[in-house]
């Protein structure tokens, strides 16, 4: 699957379709079927790759062989798709980028499985890295890999209490995802041959464009036109998840509003009508403008990235596909 992005947003365009035809290149496995086609259909529904799109464009900063980057960038993928797999399975999602998740498709049984053999797959591609950078690219990549798991924890955590801090959310998120972006970056960056410093700096950079993506994500679940989200809008409501606009809501809420929170907030799934939960909940987040509080908390660490990337001693012409991604990013509606 190629992704294509509207104009001006085209300089990064090469680089997406190496990376698209890359993916559509790979291979996982043949037998038993059951293991194998679960994976080829996950990496076929597509997302916006931003992942080995950041690597890629984080290595040509520094090179111009950015295409030894290609497959390093693909492992992040997988891995991040790996993760997606299992995180359905413990949210009961319904839907992934629009289509049936795995474990609805197939079982979850299968769904962890597969999700296995992606770990594997991911380690796979990671090997097809410059040997003298590769104990670094893995060491990194292993410390990463335990952070997401952390934050799927404390995500997990966050569903058995009601007194989730702004402060505890955003740690969760960075580990959850933002440290696979910054990751993904850095893994570029050293591919391509920059310093520690430069290195440590695109890291920073990714993980605060993560936070930014994240509670973006958290709007769109919510105020998402569904056509173009893929997901479920108002999945988190439904959930009672702790997002950053409900733990916000929590805070705000006073009187009446809070009364009406905690009514909605109290319901046992299946005794409600999920639709009229939704619109009361997001009528109260508008009440109390929450969306407007998390779009200025998202744009703050967009900005926190694009200062970073702003900063960094490299021609303009080598950060512009960078610079034009973010700001896709920061401006998305999917």
């Amino acid at each position: 699957m190629t992704v294509i992005l509207t104009p001006p947003l085209m300089t990064f365009q090469p680089y997406l379709d190496a990376v698209s035809k890359q993916i559509n290149h790979t291979t996982y496995g043949e037998q038993p079927t059951e293991l194998y086609e679960p994976i080829r259909y996950i990496m076929s529904l597509g997302g916006k790759r931003l992942r080995p799109l950041l690597t890629v464009l984080a290595a040509h900063l520094f090179t111009d062989d950015w295409r030894k980057a290609l497959k390093p960038s693909v492992a992040v993928e997988v891995f991040h798709n790996f993760t997606l797999m299992h995180d359905d399975i413990m949210d009961q999602a319904p839907l992934r980028r629009g289509k049936p998740t795995v474990h609805e498709k197939w079982n979850a049984n299968i769904a962890i499985l597969s999700g296995d053999v992606m770990l594997v797959n991911a380690y796979e591609l990671l090997l097809e890295t410059a040997p003298q950078h590769l104990p670094r690219v893995i060491r990194r990549f292993n410390r990463t890999a335990a952070e997401v798991c952390e934050g799927q924890q404390w995500d997990m955590n966050f569903e058995l209490r009601s007194d989730v801090t702004q402060d505890e959310y955003i740690n969760m998120i960075r580990l959850k995802t933002s440290v696979l972006l910054g990751f993904a970056m850095e893994l570029g960056a050293i591919i391509g041959g920059a310093d520690d410093t430069q290195a440590q700096a695109l890291y920073d950079a990714g993980v605060n464009m993560g936070l930014g993506f994240q509670l973006k994500d958290d709007i769109l679940d919510v105020y998402g036109d569904p056509e173009k989200f893929g997901k479920q809008v108002g999945g988190d409501i439904i959930a009672n998840k702790k997002t950053f606009l409900l733990i916000e809501a929590l805070q705000q809420a006073t009187g009446d509003t809070q009364q009406a929170l905690n009514h909605w907030l109290s319901l046992p799934q299946g005794t409600y009508d999920t639709a009229t939960k939704v619109a009361a909940v997001t009528d109260i987040y508008n009440q109390l403008g929450i969306d407007k509080i998390a779009e200025a908390n998202a744009e703050a660490y967009f900005a926190k990235g694009f200062e970073a990337l702003e900063k960094l001693p490299v021609p303009k012409d080598r950060k512009q596909p960078l610079l034009d991604f973010a700001a896709y990013l920061a401006g998305r509606e999917s």
